[in-house]
């Protein structure tokens, strides 16, 4: 399992957990798309998402809103994001394999691997699964506030977000303790 989002000012963090077969033998033209999402160019990512949807056994999404992210923090926020995601799975697994930061679920085992999305095909599959979702979800966020360029940016806080959030304010979907909304502790005098 992975998550997508942690970074952005705005939008929820998703996570996508994905249950494989085992791949020895198994030959296909995408298969090393399988990779580090971050790697991948977005023809690349949906093809590799098609690929994961034919071949995964189980697949599970999971969001925290940006009202969790606020209320709870990131950190907590993508746990919760990672139980739903696992919840949502249609076969449970008997191991997790989480990118970088380890997950209590169920009492099932579970092992954070550090590069994770880099160096483990599942967690791989489960990071390209994520981030289709999530950037098919800031489409649909950018029509119902436009104005931002969440389509184009995802919630990043890119110069045009950021002048967008200077012009209109903060949309329903911006994290209000992530900078640039946090008060200022320091103010020049």
């Amino acid at each position: 399992m992975d998550e997508v989002g942690r970074g952005p000012i705005a939008g929820p963090v998703v996570a996508g957990a994905v249950v494989l077969p085992d791949l020895t033998g198994f030959e296909h033209d995408d298969l090393p798309l399988l990779r580090d999402s971050k790697t991948l160019k977005p023809a690349e990512l949906r093809r590799a998402d098609r690929l994961v949807r034919g071949i995964a056994l189980a697949i599970g999404i999971g969001e925290a809103s940006n009202e969790e992210i606020d209320s709870e923090g990131i950190a907590p926020a993508s746990r919760i994001a990672m139980r739903r995601a696992l919840e949502c799975l249609s076969e449970p697994p008997d191991h997790v394999l989480v990118d970088a930061f380890p997950l209590d679920w169920r009492r099932k085992p579970c092992t954070a691997i550090v590069k994770g999305d880099a160096l483990c095909t599942a967690i791989s599959a489960a990071s390209i699964v994520a981030k289709v979702y999530r950037d098919r979800l800031m489409r649909r966020l950018d029509r119902r506030y436009p104005g931002y360029g969440l389509s184009a940016h995802k919630g990043y806080a890119s110069a045009r977000h950021l002048a967008a959030v200077a012009e209109k304010g903060p949309s329903p979907v911006h994290r209000l303790t992530f900078s640039p909304f946090k008060p200022t502790l320091f103010t020049d005098a």
